[in-house]
């Protein structure tokens, strides 16, 4: 079979811990197939790709693990011979595939707008970059530094991590000095936004459409967080519907 140009690549432990992840992953998977790009999903698998002293330091890290092991998958796939590699979180969801289209950079991170209560219950906005969309094109200047100085960071660091250490933690802080491309489209969703968009209105949706540069195409689901938040399989399954069927981002977006 003929190599295509682009790889697109998933991954998850299995089997899958919430049933709505798999219509994350098919919609992610159908838009790769509708491009004519190659998919790849991999289990925990991708965790052979550490260094075993990193491997041994992240035991009981799975989210720093990941962030590092989705870099050294990108970087397989470049050296493979694809002219270009993308990485989506197995809870991201591309719900208008014509819209959700790659930019002609080298590389692109994806935007993250995260609205949660502050103090005294008011609503806050950070617009961030995060890492649960990631494209990387042959010759690009930041795969490999920005790989390295993750996996320096995790051998100096001596204390606790936060999950997002190496993740939107660091990409934010580069991204802030460097102003990296960032594909618009690819959007996060946090709890508070979910909840709203269920709801059809609210506070928290108004600020996510004001703060979004762009209408989203495709967003991350935040699975780390929604039992937490109260987020029943129910909701989420209720959610992806009404983003692939009725289109509710770009509803609310349009009548702002």
């Amino acid at each position: 079979m003929k190599m295509s140009a682009t790889l697109v690549i998933q991954s998850h432990r299995v089997p899958l811990p919430c049933a709505w992840l798999q219509s994350c992953l098919d919609s992610v998977a159908s838009w790769a197939r509708v491009r004519g790009y190659d998919y790849r999903f991999v289990d925990d698998r991708i965790f052979d790709l550490l260094e075993p002293e990193l491997a041994d330091k992240l035991q009981g890290q799975a989210v720093i693990a990941s962030d590092l092991a989705r870099l050294r998958s990108l970087q397989q796939g470049l050296v493979e011979g694809y002219t270009c590699v993308i990485w989506c979180d197995a809870d991201f969801l591309i719900f208008n595939a014509d819209d959700f289209v790659l930019p002609e950079a080298d590389f692109a991170l994806g935007r993250e707008v995260w609205v949660q209560p502050g103090a005294q219950g008011k609503l806050r906005s950070y617009v961030k970059v995060h890492n649960a969309f990631l494209m990387f094109r042959q010759g690009n200047h930041l795969l490999d530094f920005y790989t390295d100085t993750a996996r320096r960071l995790l051998l100096l660091n001596q204390g606790s991590m936060s999950p997002q250490f190496i993740g939107p933690k660091l990409l934010t802080a580069l991204h802030n000095i460097a102003s990296f491309p960032v594909m618009e489209t690819a959007a996060m969703l946090s709890p508070a936004v979910m909840y709203d968009l269920l709801a059809g209105a609210g506070d928290a949706l108004e600020l996510f459409h004001r703060k979004s540069p762009v209408i989203p195409a495709g967003a991350n689901l935040s699975s780390s967080l929604t039992v937490r938040e109260g987020l029943t399989d129910a909701h989420m399954e209720s959610l992806i519907q009404l983003l692939l069927s009725r289109g509710a981002l770009n509803t609310a977006f349009n009548e702002r």
